[in-house]
């Protein structure tokens, strides 16, 4: 190679490694600041009660176990507070057992308004106005409890995948 090709060869190798690519997951664009967070019970604009009851606690496993982050009860003691309202919930059979005609598999929409917020500054560091999940769920067909909203340990299962989404899209700002 000659000096010229050595050179374009360099400034290439330069450029392309301080370009700012990073791998999804690895980037925490919370604030250093933070080291705090509250996350009150959500507020609920549908009929369904019983997701937002297990969703801040949900939320709070996740934190937990994923950041460094501390969770605490009082928003006042925290460097920043994550709100949150379910604005949509709706699930509706999409599979269904042959033998009993019994729905099977659900599928489930939940649309929810989330932001966190520096409670100092009141600088809003995520938000969501409609953060939405969608996932499908396979029902007992023996089960007393056929319709999703109505089954204790489906909607844990909802709350965890919204945990974990919430708090990917949150430490990865996406």
């Amino acid at each position: 190679m000659n000096f010229l090709s050595k050179t374009l060869a360099l400034v290439s190798a330069v450029a392309l490694s301080s370009c700012g690519y990073h791998v999804a997951g690895k980037a925490d664009l919370v604030p250093q600041s933070i080291h705090s967070i509250a996350i009150p019970a959500f507020a609920n604009a549908t009929t369904r009660y019983k997701l937002t009851d297990r969703l801040p606690e949900a939320i709070s496993h996740e934190f937990i176990a994923r950041t460094r982050y501390q969770i605490v009860t009082d928003p006042q003691q925290a460097d920043a507070v994550l709100r949150g309202t379910v604005i949509n919930f709706v699930s509706y059979p999409i599979q269904f057992d042959q033998a009993t005609g019994r729905a099977s598999g659900l599928q489930v929409n939940v649309t929810m308004q989330i932001s966190l917020v520096e409670r100092a500054t009141g600088k809003v560091i995520f938000t969501r106005p409609n953060f939405e999940l969608h996932d499908r769920y396979e029902i007992s067909v023996t089960s007393a409890s056929q319709y999703f909203e109505e089954s204790s340990p489906a909607l844990e299962r909802l709350s965890r995948t919204v945990a974990r989404d919430l708090v990917s899209a949150i430490l990865d700002n996406f």
